[in-house]
């Protein structure tokens, strides 16, 4: 906009004509934001507020009168108050790089004076004391000016030719050369020491490692000759075991051949005899029987048949013993035994019937009286 001025972040604004500034100032100071500049009645004009670089190289003679070279750089700008900006407007205004002379002129000043009051042990060792003194004694005077310092560095000090500074630093030097061979031979020593240390564990380690891998070896092999011979004993068992069970298989296989034997052999003629055994004494009993009946005149027909039929009773019982497999505990005596039981079965059986004959007859004998005997045929024995 026309007549409308807007100033820099990093500048003050100064508009002259018209009324007077703050406290009688011939300007007004505007920074920050822009005003409204009434053409051909007002001037304005800039003032800069950027940081400044003044670098002096100043010859200054010590409280011991020796010359030294003294290099400074100072980083000084305008104050951003308003009494800054209106002493520094009213000076540099018009040759703002007049700053940067005024301030290294007088730095050189200040500078000297400093350091005519300190020796050069001082001044080397303190070089931060030295900055600072100069710092403070200048801080009045720069601000009547409108400048702010914001740090000096000294960068170098040099005596020239005298050769005062580095004779100074002789002795720290030889000190510290000293104690740098101390340090190195202490280094040495210590590496020399951890190398030894160092060889002797690796001595130790490589000593474990070959204890470690002897009892490794003997592992391995006392597992390699139980393995090697795990295969023989394991086929020695396993044919032990073969001829164990196949011992077991023959025993076995003999006693179901015995038992076969006997019941193929054995039983069989044991039965036989028995069955020989039964029917002697069944004839025999027959025998007897016919010749009890032939001495009894009053037996009847019935007595007779009975006496015929039991030799056949006893046979089919002898027959069918011999066609039985029968289990004998006690052998041939079991087997005589049970035929005797079935002749003494049958002979009882035979005396309750003749018991019951003789009942009968009886009484039939007293109901006839004196009827005549009828005499039976005379019986031919078996065998005759």
């Amino acid at each position: 906009m026309f007549g409308y001025r807007v100033p820099s972040p990093d500048q003050a604004m100064l508009i002259s004509g018209g009324k007077r500034g703050l406290k009688g100032a011939p300007f007004r100071v505007v920074t920050g934001h822009g005003k409204f500049v009434l053409p051909f009645f007002r001037k304005t004009r800039f003032l800069t507020l950027a940081m400044h670089e003044a670098e002096i190289t100043e010859s200054c003679v010590t409280r011991q009168g020796i010359v030294l070279t003294v290099r400074a750089v100072i980083a000084f700008k305008v104050g951003n108050d308003h009494e800054s900006i209106v002493n520094a407007g009213q000076r540099f205004l018009s040759e703002q790089h007049q700053m940067t002379i005024l301030t290294g002129r007088i730095f050189s000043g200040h500078l000297r004076s400093i350091i005519g009051s300190m020796t050069v042990e001082e001044i080397v060792t303190e070089r931060q004391k030295l900055a600072s003194e100069v710092l403070e004694t200048s801080k009045a005077e720069m601000g009547k000016i409108g400048l702010i310092v914001d740090s000096l560095q000294i960068q170098s000090i040099d005596d020239g030719d005298t050769g005062y500074i580095e004779a100074m630093s002789r002795p720290h030097k030889a000190a510290v050369q000293r104690q740098a061979k101390i340090a190195e031979a202490q280094a040495a020593q210590a590496a020399a020491e951890a190398q030894q240390e160092a060889d002797r564990n690796q001595a130790e380690y490589e000593r474990q490692t070959a204890v470690v891998r002897a009892s490794y070896q003997s592992e391995v092999d006392r597992a390699q000759a139980e393995a090697a011979q795990a295969g023989p004993l394991a086929q020695a068992n396993s044919q032990r075991e073969v001829l164990a069970a196949q011992t077991e298989l023959a025993e076995r296989a003999a006693q179901l051949r015995q038992q076969e034997l006997v019941a193929e052999v054995v039983k069989p003629a044991e039965a036989e005899a028995e069955r020989i055994k039964t029917l002697a004494l069944a004839e025999a009993e027959r025998t007897k029987i016919q010749a009890e009946a032939a001495a009894s005149y009053d037996r009847v027909a019935l007595d007779q048949a009975l006496i015929e039929q039991l030799p056949q009773i006893v046979k089919e019982a002898a027959t069918g013993l011999s066609r039985a497999n029968v289990n004998v505990l006690n052998g041939a005596d079991g087997l005589g035994e049970l035929a005797a039981g079935l002749v003494g079965q049958g002979l009882t059986i035979l005396d309750t019937v003749k018991h019951n004959l003789n009942g009968t007859g009886n009484t039939a004998g007293n109901a006839a009286g004196d009827a005549p005997r009828k005499e039976l045929p005379t019986q031919e024995k078996p065998g005759s």
